[in-house]
């Protein structure tokens, strides 16, 4: 509650002297600050230096932390070992020999990375159906600052999409981010992560991230034979393959009036197949697709010798004609 209390009064302090008559604005004050802006996380150590060339009455840095009492000297030092003080505006300042005074504030970014970041779908568990829409949570706990602060939502390697946030609070906050997807059955098993990242402009050379654990998710998706319809040759070696891939696994049957039996696998492999159509059936919770194999005697075809005759008859037909 002190520090509370001092640092309103020193905030008040700094908004006085700044619409002091005798004040100068920061591009037309003689000092250079060293670096010009700072990012520091929070209970890390900070500093800068305040430098001037001209000859002065004094010159020193008022902060919540780390004051530096006024000095004749042309270079002084802003420090703090151990930064906890969220909103704070340290600013050097210089009295002229002309009485003037100016100040020169140091931009502050303290940041501080989360506690956690987790994922999560919103209202369901278990797999998801495909064509449907869901909505997976990406919770970002307490961290700072929250307008610095980038979502960022990866299937599996891909940037799919981005949350920001515009909040101007310093102090660390919850923040959650929203992904609305709709899977199809090229989904089944695909990996979804988000990762908070703190975009810090001049800070660390390597933004700050933190990665959530991977969400893999199942995707039930009914039957769906790539064609509906084949037509076979009856050979020797026959097969009628109608595997398909669905989730859950299908169950399978035939139909056929040459077929004696109730057959339930995906694939029938027989020799003595008489010519017909045979209808398979693939089922599962979700629904079912049919595919149909139309299987035709080999001597039914027309061979090539046999076109070649009928095609220099009909040409000789012509020719007399």
């Amino acid at each position: 509650m002190l520090q509370h209390y001092f640092g309103l009064v020193y905030l008040l302090a700094v908004s006085q002297l700044l619409s002091f008559t005798g004040s100068h604005a920061d591009d037309e004050c003689p000092l250079q600050l060293n670096p010009q802006r700072v990012v520091v996380k929070y209970g890390g150590s900070v500093s800068a230096d305040c430098n001037t060339s001209i000859q002065h009455k004094g010159m020193g840095w008022e902060a919540s932390e780390g004051a530096v009492p006024m000095s004749k000297d042309s270079l002084i030092t802003w420090r703090v070992s151990e930064l906890t003080e969220w909103d704070i505006t340290p600013y050097c300042y210089i009295n002229y020999n002309t009485d003037d005074q100016c100040i020169v504030t140091l931009p502050v970014t303290i940041y501080k990375t989360p506690d956690s970041v987790s994922i999560s779908t919103v209202n369901h568990s278990g797999p998801m159906i495909e064509g449907n829409q869901y909505e997976l949570q990406c919770d970002v706990l307490n961290v700072a600052p929250a307008q610095n602060l980038t979502v960022n939502w990866y299937k599996g390697q891909t940037l799919v999409d981005q949350s920001i946030f515009t909040d101007t609070i310093k102090t660390p906050v919850n923040k959650t981010s929203n992904l609305l997807i709709r899977p199809d059955r090229a989904d089944d098993g695909a990996q979804y992560k988000c990762e908070a990242k703190l975009e810090l402009g001049e800070g660390p050379q390597t933004p700050p991230t933190a990665p959530s654990e991977k969400l893999n998710i199942e995707v039930y998706y009914k039957p769906k034979h790539s064609s509906s319809i084949e037509t076979i040759s009856k050979t020797n070696d026959l097969t009628l393959n109608c595997t398909v891939k669905a989730n859950p696994a299908p169950t399978y049957s035939w139909i056929s009036d040459q077929l004696k039996n109730t057959i339930s696998t995906p694939m029938l492999s027989s020799s003595k197949l008489s010519s017909g159509t045979y209808t398979c059936n693939a089922t599962n919770s979700l629904g079912h697709g049919e595919k149909v194999f139309i299987l035709t005697s080999t001597g039914s075809r027309p061979t090539f010798w046999t076109v070649l005759i009928f095609s220099q008859f009909l040409v000789a037909s012509i020719m007399v004609t």
